[in-house]
């Protein structure tokens, strides 16, 4: 029996309504900022209404950047972010899936010992073991390089995790029949366990996506070569510059820097939310 409360239900939108008002009014007022001229933050308010300088604004900083700071254009930058991203989202995915695949299917000694001693991994994230990781990097030679911004994060003990459940879950009876096929290992893997996993694939990729995307600590530290900054890095860059800060033009990098992380969600939010949720393949 459902219980209609029209108290509860007027109170319960207008607490969700004022959530959402909370989250889109910093995107709304960077967005607003984005397309004022120079000056026109720093007469003692914001407007409320967009301004007039929108495309020039976004012009400049896709094409020049700030000539105040160190940071390339905003159009590089975007791009070292969307190749680091992807470089890294594509690598934790690939490694999960194998080494899960592995787990679950092989019978070898130690197998259990070996996934718990990459799920430990998890107490150690970037920040705990960053002074050795980037004195590794620095033998490599890979310092001011895609390689060296994306390879140190790629190694993902969470997906693995989830990819192993995900796998156990399958039923014997797919492998016994693959087997009775002359299906080997791999074309198991690729016939049968990659098509039954898109939605995990879809929704780990959205998280993982974002994680490296906002990545900042590590190409910080990775990264001395303004070649090679991501937007993350470009946007503190023009914030610590010396002097006066074109918060207009600094507004319109901050509403580029989230727009493909936006587009990825808006695009696999389907599959996202259906990995998160779905119980049954």
């Amino acid at each position: 029996m459902v219980e209609h409360r029209p108290v509860g239900n007027l109170l319960t939108h207008v607490l969700l309504m004022l959530g959402v008002a909370m989250v889109l009014l910093p995107v709304y007022v960077a967005i607003i900022a984005s397309t004022q001229g120079p000056g026109e933050l720093m007469r003692g308010g914001l407007p409320l209404l967009p301004g007039g300088h929108a495309l020039e604004n976004y012009r400049l900083m896709w094409q020049s950047g700030l000539s105040s700071s160190s940071a390339p254009a905003a159009g590089k930058m975007l791009w070292n972010s969307l190749i680091m991203a992807l470089a890294i989202t594509v690598g934790k995915l690939a490694i999960s899936l194998l080494s899960a695949f592995a787990i679950v299917y092989f019978r070898f000694r130690f197998r259990l010992f070996f996934f718990w001693l990459i799920f430990i991994t998890l107490m150690l994230p970037v920040e705990v073991r960053i002074i050795p990781t980037f004195r590794v990097v620095a033998d490599l030679g890979m310092l001011n390089s895609f390689a060296g911004l994306s390879i140190p994060l790629i190694a993902s003990a969470t997906a693995t995790f989830l990819f192993r459940q995900f796998f156990m879950t399958v039923p014997e009876e797919m492998l016994e029949a693959a087997r009775v096929d002359g299906a080997g290992p791999m074309k198991f893997f690729r016939d049968i366990l990659l098509p039954l996993s898109i939605t995990n694939i879809a929704a780990l990729f959205v998280i993982m996506f974002i994680y490296g995307w906002n990545q900042y600590l590590w190409p910080l530290l990775i990264t001395t070569d303004p070649e090679y900054y991501t937007i993350v890095m470009g946007i503190q860059t023009m914030i610590n510059s010396e002097g006066y800060v074109p918060w207009h033009l600094v507004m319109a990098a901050v509403v580029m820097a989230t727009l493909p992380p936006v587009l990825v969600v808006l695009f696999m939010q389907r599959l996202f939310v259906k990995g998160l949720t779905e119980t049954e393949k």
